[in-house]
């Protein structure tokens, strides 16, 4: 980069997160999106009983809502989708595939509202628009087609709500296959598939109101400033009553550090904040794991050092006796981890694990929260797995004001894995669909993402069917994926806005418009409503209360439903009946999910009602009836972490970005606005490389013996950030070109997005006379 475009859109944050600055971005996103007047409506209804579910994060509504129950990135979500906008066959005629494929995903979603159903036509290059009967007769023909099912993929959003997924796994196994690629199994299948063996259920173990009871909160790997910003007035509350807050990350996030909250006119007014983590730690990327066997290490030192000396025991014995099994293993595998190597692992000081794990044992109930920092990696099942072993070490899952927090994505990404989006289905699942409908479902497993785009790339697949979501863009390595898909022989995506997913054109391409979440859903009996799940097993209505972007838009459930008519004449299904009145998509979820008992009826009750969750009444659903401590072998989340690079990448997400849609091109918390070509980097990591601010530099991915690959992103602009040493971040999902697709988690399948072992090079644009790698 040339001298005088050093330092643009780069300069420190000194704010707080929340405040005023949130306002102001709330007002444009509004002002950008759509008029005054609508948004306001639209915004009086988020989170509502009465109103629909924030199209964004799935953290939960207190239980007596407000006036004003959304946040920042909420904001900008509803605007986003409300917007007045519209992508009609106007402007695709005007625009050939190729000529759109060159514009970025902001530019793409910032056209509007997809209006028309829409078929490709390769002798235009263009979309141009159908007719939904004949749409629906060409895709159901084209999947009757089909020798065998399994060549068909089925994929799923988190924004896709219960009474759609339902009937889309619905659709998919009374057609022949358990293929679920979704959006799951890139960001938290490692806690579906580790919490199981752990402690019985995948999900989260505490509520809400948790919060209250807690004395500690541990949050690792997780920025609830930029992805779940309805968080922070949780954390406001625990910090105010004088409750613990730790943060264990690689970068310093201004939304663990302080908050300004918009509702409170004192520190609005004043310009004040609540300090919210009272100790920050940066622990290296990729060092998760190091960092928390050496808590536990610590605390086994710490209990035997209490018995001895007649002290209270630091370990809850009578839990771990009564209610566990395996502490002996891992007991041993803790003793046998040598402290040189935890922490040139971790990149933290002994003193920092030790004050840790003194704040964890003289805390008596702690919450841990964790995000993708923690499962996106090739450990990222046993990740999770060591964070149950550190609570169940003092008894903290079951009980009040303690447990396990998983801070999942969209809006209904659990939701949609209760009722059914699973490529591992139980056999009760299968068994109960075949009792309630009469017919039987697949036995096989499934394809998950990654398994999807090798099978397509392989050619055993030749179909994919989207419901909502952007599969090309949010799985890795997007050189193999763009092929791949362009190799299809049919591709179906459902959708409220374009993307670039569905500019990789197959042999047979349809974008079909749906509602949004925040839109009147007109059915046979009248207006319908829909259910999500959040994070905390909490279930509650959403209805949407503004006109549809257009009246050619068909709701998810609708279109599920058209499809599936279209392609199984003989269906055992009533899927008519299914439509015209959504409880009885609601009554075929309970049948089939006793969990759902009463379902229509509690849904009702403002804030809906909570799914049980066995692991919270310490009922362990486990083969032997016990939670499990689970022995991770080792401490290195990447094998390629054995050499100890270093540079460790994190991709991360950017404050104007929800997954892959971009709102902005801006970074406030972490001051980048107006451009996403940035690498952060330690200001002593900068200096060991000569690196200044505004520098530009490739970066170049190692393969699992540290030699250098041909994957590459060049002509990144430094940023010199507070953050761990030996680690860099990057944004998604333009890092994703160094994530290879077998780079992934051998127990979930997740893409290892946040461990990716790299060297840096001068570019041309800076150092045309160095030829040198930075390492």
């Amino acid at each position: 980069m040339k001298q005088q475009n050093r330092n643009i859109g780069i300069a420190p944050y000194g704010g707080s997160a929340g405040g005023w600055g949130a306002l102001k971005a709330v007002a444009d996103a509004l002002r950008r999106q759509m008029s005054f007047k609508q948004d306001v409506i639209a915004l009086f209804k988020v989170n509502q009983p009465q109103g629909f579910d924030c199209p964004g994060c799935a953290w939960p509504d207190p239980r007596h809502t407000s006036s004003f129950e959304f946040c920042e990135n909420g904001a900008k979500a509803v605007s986003w989708e409300a917007t007045s906008k519209r992508t009609t066959p106007e402007f695709f005629a005007a625009h050939t595939v190729s000529e759109l494929w060159q514009r970025n995903a902001f530019e793409l979603e910032g056209e509007g509202r997809l209006t028309h159903p829409m078929k490709y036509d390769a002798a235009s290059d263009t979309y141009q628009p159908i007719a939904w009967e004949t749409a629906f007769a060409e895709i159901g023909a084209l999947l009757r087609g089909y020798d065998d099912p399994d060549s068909v993929e089925f994929y799923t959003s988190g924004r896709a709500s219960n009474e759609a997924a339902f009937l889309w796994q619905l659709f998919a196994r009374e057609y022949g296959t358990n293929n679920f690629p979704d959006c799951s199994n890139m960001c938290h299948e490692p806690t579906s598939v580790g919490l199981p063996e752990s402690i019985g259920v995948g999900k989260g173990t505490i509520e809400l109101e948790d919060f209250d009871h807690c004395d500690l909160v541990l949050c690792i790997g997780h920025n609830p400033g930029t992805n779940h910003p309805r968080m922070l007035a949780t954390l406001r509350e625990v910090a105010k009553r004088g409750a613990t807050i730790v943060a264990i990350n690689p970068l310093r996030e201004r939304g663990l550090e302080r908050f300004t909250s918009p509702q409170s006119p004192i520190e609005m007014l004043s310009m004040s904040s609540t300090q919210l983590a009272s100790t920050y730690y940066k622990v290296r990327v990729g060092g998760d794991a190091a960092m928390l066997k050496g808590v536990m290490k610590i605390l086994l030192t710490m209990h035997e050092e209490a018995l001895r000396s007649g002290a209270a025991p630091v370990l809850d014995e009578a839990f771990i006796d009564e209610h566990t099994e395996g502490f002996a293993a891992l007991k041993q595998d803790l003793e046998n981890t040598d402290w040189a190597h935890i922490l040139k692992v971790s990149g933290m000081d002994r003193a920092e694990i030790q004050n840790i794990a003194r704040l964890y044992a003289n805390a008596k109930n702690t919450i841990i929260c964790y995000g993708m920092g923690i499962t996106q990696h090739q450990y990222g099942t046993q990740n999770v797995q060591q964070i149950a072993n550190l609570l169940l070490l003092r008894g903290n899952i079951g009980r009040k004001g303690a447990g396990i927090c998983p801070l999942r994505g969209h809006s209904n990404v659990q939701g949609d894995r209760t009722v059914g989006i699973t490529e591992i289905p139980p056999q009760s699942l299968l068994d109960s669909i075949e009792n309630v409908f009469g017919f039987t479902p697949p036995q096989k497993h499934g394809h998950g993402a990654v398994a999807a785009i090798q099978a397509i790339q392989q050619g055993r697949s030749q179909a994919l069917l989207c419901l909502g979501g952007n599969l090309a863009e949010a799985i890795s390595d997007p050189n193999v994926t763009f092929a791949a898909l362009r190799k299809l022989d049919l591709v179906v995506h459902m959708a409220t806005k374009l993307n670039r997913s569905h500019l990789l054109m197959a042999k047979h391409s349809y974008l079909l418009p749906v509602l949004g979440r925040t839109e009147i859903d007109q059915q046979a009996t009248g207006e319908q409503s829909v259910t999500v799940e959040d994070s905390m097993s909490m279930v509650h209505a959403s209805r949407g209360t503004l006109p549809p972007a257009s009246p050619h838009l068909k709701s998810e459930p609708a279109l599920v439903a058209g499809l599936a008519k279209a392609t199984l004449p003989d269906s055992r299904v009533n899927w008519d009946k299914m439509i015209g009145d959504y409880n009885n998509i609601r009554d075929a979820i309970e049948a089939v999910f006793p969990a759902f008992e009463n379902f229509n009826q509690r849904v009702m009750q403002p804030g809906g009602f909570r799914l049980r969750n066995a692991a919270s009444e310490r009922e362990w659903l486990t083969a032997s009836g016990r939670a499990q401590f689970k022995v991770m072998e080792g401490i290195n989340e990447d094998p390629r972490s054995l050499h100890c690079h270093d540079l460790v990448l994190t991709t991360l997400r950017s404050h104007d970005q929800y997954n892959t849609t971009l709102y902005g091109l801006n970074d406030r918390y972490r001051g980048v606005s107006g451009r996403r070509d940035v690498l952060f980097i330690s200001a002593d990591e900068a200096e060991k490389r000569q690196l200044r601010v505004g520098d530009t530099v490739n970066m170049i991915a190692l393969d699992p013996q540290g030699e250098r690959t041909e994957r590459r992103l060049d002509n990144l602009t430094i940023v010199v950030y507070d953050m761990a040493p030996g680690s860099v971040a990057a944004y998604y999902p333009e890092a994703n070109v160094l994530v290879p697709l077998d780079s992934h988690d051998t127990r979930s399948g997740i893409p290892a997005y946040k461990s990716i072992p790299v060297l840096l090079e001068p570019s041309v644009a800076t150092h045309a006379e160095s030829s040198g790698a930075l390492r």
